[in-house]
């Protein structure tokens, strides 16, 4: 079971790992060894999360997933397979974390008769500084 939130607990059996020949660090094992790790998560078929959920993880992370649904993370970092897997995993929650958290409405404000007055200032200083060099040329 991988605890997202308190509320959002994804069972192991919802992931797919897959397992692929990792460019990066390694040396040798680079061309022998299944490094990179990709967890494939079917965010439309699962039954853990809730449609505003679903929604949520739809629009914050709509490049990362396919057309039939699936998020994919993918960590070919490391030299090994179990740390590429922690880093995946790691990084899935912490998307999932990041889509499913409620965006806050901007709360539109007024400029303060201060900040006004010295935007209004800096024009004016600005303007003369600007005025002072113009003029005739006598030579």
């Amino acid at each position: 079971m991988i605890e997202i939130t308190r509320s959002l607990r994804i069972p192991d059996s919802e992931l797919r790992l897959e397992y692929s020949r990792s460019t990066g660090p390694g040396g040798q094992n680079v061309n022998k060894l299944e490094t990179r790790v990709t967890i494939l998560f079917d965010v439309e078929g699962s039954p853990s999360l809730s449609e505003t959920q679903r929604d949520r993880i739809h629009a914050g992370l709509r490049t990362r997933i396919t057309k039939k649904g699936i998020l994919r993370v993918t960590s070919q970092r490391h030299r090994t397979q179990a740390a590429n897997r922690n880093a995946a995993m790691e990084r899935f929650i912490d998307l999932l974390k990041d889509a499913i958290r409620p965006v806050r409405k901007r709360k539109p404000t007024k400029p303060t008769k201060a900040s006004n007055q010295r935007r209004l200032d800096s024009k004016k200083k600005r303007a003369d500084s600007k005025r002072g060099r113009g003029g005739r040329w006598e030579g």
